[in-house]
């Protein structure tokens, strides 16, 4: 038998129905939706984080920078549920598929993001305010958790072959513009309402807009089919035993194993990524305003452009990785973030520098992350079998999230008060990705002409 290196969709097995471009095509917008609605609310919640800060974590007496801490804290603590998530739905949706599970998370991720804007806030209700705004970024992160490895292995295992860079680049695509998304509906907001009326009840608005997008999610991946891969994975119709089942106990535990290895190796792989794109994406708004002074217009403008140039690099990234190899993009695209992250924040305190030179840096700043977060998907979802690939990379990419991404604003913000080094940035970014280049390095040049293991 002759085996493709393409992709999965050469070698469909039994009489499971060949990938055409239709259901290719409907798999990658089904999949696409739920992370355009988790990214949108994180862009939201980083825009208004001092809003949101002034609104629940604000008693009488206490000080702006404490709220912003604690509001990053529980920021924080929606990312460490995300791990949690990506193990309880991975698992789920690697026994009973990806359709019902990634139709279970978007119900939960839309039910949690519009009760947010229906909270009462500190002054109606005192302390019980934020123990139940972090209450639901508990829920957000768990179907946050659970929706970044379905989506991802929806997508790569119904890419055409030779595109699965191209179709796992639109789940980091959709994030850029839920980010863009939220960042564009709060700067829109900011623009026609005063600074009393956003913190009064503005700020609510973008969260209650989830509900109408949420719905429409839903209605998509009811219509959904399940994947090839998933169809035909070993102990699917008619096989129902796991091959370290048949193999046996010793077996079973060496397969356990190689896929704790490969989890642990695709955070290193991934925490530049999450580091810079939260550090230059999300973070920055309110770095822009307690460190350098600047307006909270100025602020969400600087953060539309950063996803802007994010936005449009991933697919191009993506493209560029099934020509040339996973390896090879992402690497240039971490040494360039830790080589740009000084240069970057030295220009950006520069009181002379023109206005328009700090609108391209922060633009190219996004454009950077983009080269990680475009291969970045396909290449996690190469390095785990059919039968673990929804938990294998939801965790990677889960863990990754919460120490790198979902500590981003605590840590910046915290060490920035502590030490008044406003280099705190810098030194982050460059730090993780230095690490991520090192263990990009391993990766099969390869591995992007592959077909998917079952």
């Amino acid at each position: 038998m002759t085996t493709s290196v393409h992709g999965p969709e050469e070698e469909a097995a039994g009489s499971s129905p060949p990938t055409g471009p239709p259901r290719s095509r409907r798999a990658l917008v089904a999949g696409s939706v739920g992370n355009f609605i988790e990214w949108y609310e994180f862009g939201v919640y980083g825009c208004f984080a001092t809003v949101m800060a002034a609104t629940f974590f604000t008693p009488a007496g206490g000080s702006e920078a404490e709220a912003l801490v604690r509001t990053y804290a529980s920021f924080a603590l929606a990312f460490f549920f995300r791990p949690v998530g990506a193990a309880l739905f991975g698992r789920l949706g690697d026994r009973a598929g990806r359709r019902p599970t990634l139709i279970l998370v978007v119900l939960l991720m839309t039910a949690a993001t519009t009760l947010i804007g229906l909270l009462p806030s500190y002054a109606t209700i005192g302390p019980a305010a934020p123990w139940l705004l972090t209450l639901l970024r508990i829920v957000q992160g768990l179907s946050a958790g659970g929706e970044f490895g379905g989506a991802v292995s929806l997508m790569t295992e119904f890419a055409p072959p030779g595109r699965r860079g191209l179709y796992g680049a639109w789940q980091s695509f959709t994030v850029a513009l839920g980010l863009l998304g939220g960042a564009g509906v709060a700067a829109g907001l900011a623009t026609v309402l005063s600074e009393a009326q956003l913190g009064a009840w503005g700020w609510r608005v973008p969260f209650l807009l989830t509900l109408p997008m949420g719905l429409g999610a839903l209605w998509l991946r009811l219509r959904l089919e399940e994947s090839p891969s998933f169809r035909r994975r070993p102990g699917a119709a008619g096989d129902p035993a796991e091959p370290g089942a048949r193999a046996g106990a010793g077996a079973a535990r060496a397969d356990a194993r190689e896929t704790v290895r490969a989890i642990a190796l695709g955070v290193g792989r991934l925490m530049g990524w999450s580091a810079a794109g939260y550090t230059f994406l999300v973070v920055l708004p309110s770095y822009l305003q307690s460190v350098l002074d600047a307006s909270f217009r100025q602020a969400l403008t600087a953060t539309v452009l950063a996803n802007a140039g994010f936005a449009a690099a991933i697919l191009p990234a993506g493209a560029l990785s099934d020509r040339v190899g996973r390896r090879a993009v992402m690497v240039s695209g971490a040494v360039v973030a830790a080589l740009a992250a000084f240069p970057l924040l030295y220009l950006l305190r520069d009181p002379g520098a023109p206005t328009a030179a700090k609108g391209l840096a922060v633009c190219a700043a996004g454009a950077i992350v983009g080269l990680l977060a475009g291969p970045g998907p396909a290449m996690l979802a190469e390095m785990f079998p059919t039968r673990v690939r929804y938990t294998g990379l939801g965790l990677a990419y889960a863990l990754s999230n919460a120490v790198f991404s979902g500590c981003a604003g605590l840590i910046v913000t915290a060490a920035v008060e502590r030490t008044g080094n406003a280099d705190v940035p810098a030194y982050y970014v460059a730090a993780t990705c230095a690490v991520s280049a090192l263990a990009l390095a391993g990766p099969r040049g390869d591995d992007h002409r592959r077909a998917l293991r079952d």
